[in-house]
């Protein structure tokens, strides 16, 4: 039996040049989320990032708040998994946009209107549904290839805990996955059967530093539970919640 923790990295920089890191906020959700994995009583046996810097980061400051030791779960011990990483969210915009020459100039037009976050939100869903129409093959990795990607990350997971399992190292392996939203919620598709064209609302509902659970066996995955804020709720301020 292996239980997998699919972890949302914490709040992205998104209004900076560069949102592959984490903002303030984001180290904060982190942090809070390290103390209570510690204090609820968790365990991770193995520690798995993708290639993302915001995933790397979050596991950071969560496993700070949560070791006992500097030598429990060592940054030198984690597995790097690119298959756990998120899709190009650049690109994917950028082909719906073709009229903006990069990413930068389509957010400072974006920033100009009269809401801003809803006007990206817009465009973004209808960049969303053209990438998952399947109908346009200008991207570097299409949605189908990005569905198999993650899958198949998961399945090494899976495959790598029951081979340990049948050589006596462990019965029973817990991995903490640290990630992002459209890779998680990709997963969960496999699991619930979520159609295509649905799959972004479940993606817009995932907050920063949302923990899923996953149990898997020899003949099936189930999910646990989803999205828990928890380690957020707790202190009862709504500024902690975010979802980019």
């Amino acid at each position: 039996m292996r239980h997998i923790y699919l972890i949302r990295h914490g709040q992205a920089s998104f209004d900076a040049d560069d949102y592959d890191q984490l903002s303030t906020l984001g180290e904060e959700q982190a942090r809070l989320l390290g103390a209570w994995l510690k204090h609820s009583g968790q365990s991770a046996d193995k520690i798995v990032i993708g290639g993302n810097r915001r995933h790397r980061q979050t596991a950071q400051h969560c496993l700070q708040q949560f070791r006992s030791t500097p030598q429990q779960l060592a940054e030198q011990d984690w597995l790097l998994d690119p298959g756990f990483n998120e899709f190009d969210h650049e690109e994917v915009v950028l082909r719906h946009c073709s009229e903006f020459s990069d990413f930068a100039s389509l957010k400072q037009f974006l920033n100009k209107q009269a809401q801003p976050q809803r006007a990206f939100q817009q465009v973004f869903t209808e960049a969303i549904q053209r990438w998952i129409s399947g109908d346009y093959a200008d991207y570097s990795e299409s949605w189908i290839e990005f569905q198999q990607r993650c899958r198949a990350a998961l399945a090494r997971i899976s495959e790598t805990a029951e081979n340990e399992a049948n050589s006596n190292e462990a019965s029973q392996q817990t991995y903490w996955v640290f990630t992002s939203g459209g890779t998680i919620s990709t997963l969960i598709q496999s699991v619930l059967g979520i159609p295509d064209q649905q799959i972004f609302d479940l993606n817009a509902s995932l907050i920063n530093s949302g923990v899923s659970k996953l149990t898997v066996g020899r003949n099936r995955t189930r999910l646990n539970y989803l999205n828990n804020p928890a380690h957020l709720e707790i202190y009862q301020r709504p500024e902690l919640i975010s979802y980019r």
